[in-house]
């Protein structure tokens, strides 16, 4: 018997028991159930430490000299012919493998659509254009622990009576800080009485942000990063915003100077799902949802479990055990293909905005974006020969155990907001949460969008950036 089946026959064998009770002894289990569970959070909770060390490290070549050039200097993106003409006669020599009948997305990327995308990038796609696109924002790089740090800042238009705030947003894999370009402008001038003041870093490995030369570089040293890079840039308070690999950094970066996070707003929301309390949860919230916190569109997204939480999750992440294990292997060929690495990461900009789109032979993925968004963030991976270290950050955040990692085992107590997007590869209900963060102002159900939500539904986001500031702000962040 495979590990899925037991856990299936487990599941039936309970449902099985729980069907012959009659209500009242229903009830009473329940009842019981949730105590229990509430009082084995508590404990946990108790005993877990509140805050992660900081610590330090130095990710440049060699050796630590002895003073480090702390210097903000401007950046601006560049291109020339020699670069462009070289990514042509790449797509040029391709070569393409007819794709099953009828197989949709759910074998990858479909190949008649990628012939589609790969013409356009080559007769209609322009690289010098985007890349003015890209510098309308200012750009800057300084060195932090030995390596650049990219970033972009933007300082908002203020009106009369507003409140200006920094708010740091943090990408993930497959992204970039581009991601976050159609929503600056509705963050950066708003009718709120608050307005932002935005720093969007690249992830040290990403794009333009040097790669670590040294091993060990996890969430917990890029959130270290990102404090020296707000305390440089003058800034003792702030918001800090992240999804994929940027919910992750954030959330350590809450934990690990929470006197300095005013706010931590999520839009993939991350909790340990292995705790008694939380599997009893699991097991009678299909029956009685009130009795452990869970409401109606928790119930929706939730159940069938095994189909959305095992198998869904088990055919979208053969990606990640390449890329924990030998990111180096699989980086060779990307890194050398254009077409090879648009397939790898456009076909999860398609999957993971919707798991319905895998029956598309288009991937569904003009739904949401354009061509001309998507290859831009696939050109600053090419050229910037990104795409390996960017996968190495799945080795150095997964060669251990992750759950029992100093900052899994922390909860997060400054105040938070959760934006649930109904097509996030996972779904956490409120009730599970609140066993990680302590202090949640704002949890919304949010009525479309998957896991690029900056990009896919940038008014809906900000808007729930805004209105949990909004509270932070007027009941005290502390």
């Amino acid at each position: 018997m495979g590990f899925e089946d037991s856990i299936m026959q487990t599941f039936d064998c309970i449902k099985e028991t729980l069907g012959n009770l009659d209500q009242s002894k229903l009830q009473l289990l329940a009842l019981s159930s949730a105590g229990v569970g509430a009082l084995l959070c508590y404990l946990t909770w108790k005993q877990s430490p509140k805050m992660i060390p900081i610590g330090d490290g130095w990710w440049g070549a060699g050796e630590k000299p002895l003073t480090e050039d702390e210097a903000i200097h401007r950046f601006v993106v560049k291109t020339s012919v020699e670069e462009i003409e070289d990514l042509h006669r790449r797509i040029d020599q391709t070569r393409f493998t007819d794709p099953l009948e009828d197989s949709g997305f759910n074998y990858g990327f479909n190949s008649s659509y990628l012939r589609r995308v790969v013409s356009y990038w080559r007769q209609e796609f322009d690289w010098e254009k985007q890349v003015k696109l890209i510098n309308q924002y200012p750009h800057f790089k300084t060195k932090i622990e030995g390596i650049d740090v990219h970033f972009v800042h933007v300082r908002p238009v203020q009106k009369a009576g507003q409140t200006v705030l920094p708010l740091m947003m943090v990408h993930g894999w497959p992204g970039s800080f581009y991601e976050f370009y159609r929503i600056l402008p509705l963050l950066t001038k708003t009718d709120s009485n608050v307005v932002f003041e935005v720093i969007c870093p690249s992830i040290p490995g990403y794009g333009y942000s040097e790669a670590p030369h040294k091993k060990g570089f996890n969430t917990m040293e890029a959130a270290r990063i990102f404090h020296k890079l707000m305390e440089r840039l003058g800034f003792t308070e702030f918001y800090v915003q992240g999804g994929d690999w940027g919910a992750f950094i954030t959330s350590n970066m809450a934990q690990m100077k929470p006197e300095c996070v005013r706010g931590l707003h999520l839009n993939m929301v991350i909790a340990r799902t292995d705790s008694f309390g939380q599997l009893l949860s699991l097991v009678i919230g299909c029956y009685l949802p009130f009795l452990v916190g869970f409401t109606k569109e928790d119930i929706r997204r939730l159940y069938p479990y095994m189909e959305k939480n095992i198998y869904d999750i088990m055919r979208e992440t053969g990606y990640l055990h390449i890329q924990a294990t030998k990111p180096d292997t699989a980086g060779c060929g990307l890194n050398d293909s254009p077409v090879g690495l648009a397939a790898y990461i456009l076909e999860k900009f398609s999957s993971w905005t919707d798991l319905g789109n895998r029956d598309l032979e288009d991937g569904g993925l003009e739904r949401k974006f354009s061509l001309d968004d998507l290859l831009t963030n696939v050109m600053i991976y090419w050229t910037t020969c990104s795409i390996i270290p960017s996968m190495r950050f799945y080795k150095e955040n997964l060669k251990k155990d992750f759950k029992t990692r100093v900052d899994r085992v922390t909860s997060v107590s400054v105040p938070t907001g959760l934006a649930a997007f109904p097509d996030e590869l996972l779904h956490c209900p409120r009730a599970w949460a609140s066993s990680r963060f302590t202090d949640v102002r704002s949890f919304t159900y949010m009525s479309r969008g998957g896991h690029f939500a900056a990009m896919e539904e940038p008014q809906l986001m900000a808007d729930d950036i805004i209105q949990f500031v909004e509270k932070v702000e007027s009941k005290g962040h502390k």
